[in-house]
């Protein structure tokens, strides 16, 4: 039985920093990302990483920001969040498929096969 387990995560104001972790276990994962869900509005994709390759694939709108990371001895999967703005605010998932996904399939959440608890994001202004 695979699974996904989320830690970070918290309360910070604008422009500070938070980091977010992701341990899978039971399964090799071809990608692994990340999505989030403000309240009221649906999930979307934030960022994802083809695990063998290191290559990643961020949202526009955190490029710059937000850097994936992946350990692959590990088997985990890092989220760093710098200069985060009150638009960040959602509940963040960590998300992993077992086949390899490409283009712009890897902002569909529905194509990932395990999702994690979700870890609450708060930045205030």
């Amino acid at each position: 039985q695979a699974q996904l387990v989320e830690s970070g995560g918290g309360l910070v104001q604008a422009g500070g920093s938070l980091r977010l972790s992701c341990a899978a276990s039971g399964r090799t994962f071809s990608v692994m990302g990340w999505f989030r869900q403000a309240p009221g509005k649906e999930r979307e994709f934030v960022v994802a990483i083809r695990s063998i390759y290191g290559i990643t694939y961020p949202k526009d709108s955190v490029k710059g920001r937000f850097t994936i990371s992946s350990n692959s001895a590990k088997n985990t999967v890092t989220l760093q969040m710098n200069s985060l703005k009150p638009e960040d605010t959602a509940v963040y998932y960590c998300a992993a498929a077992l086949r390899p996904l490409y283009g712009s399939v890897l902002s569909i959440w529905s194509r990932y096969d395990y999702w994690g608890q979700g870890t609450q994001v708060t930045v205030s202004s």
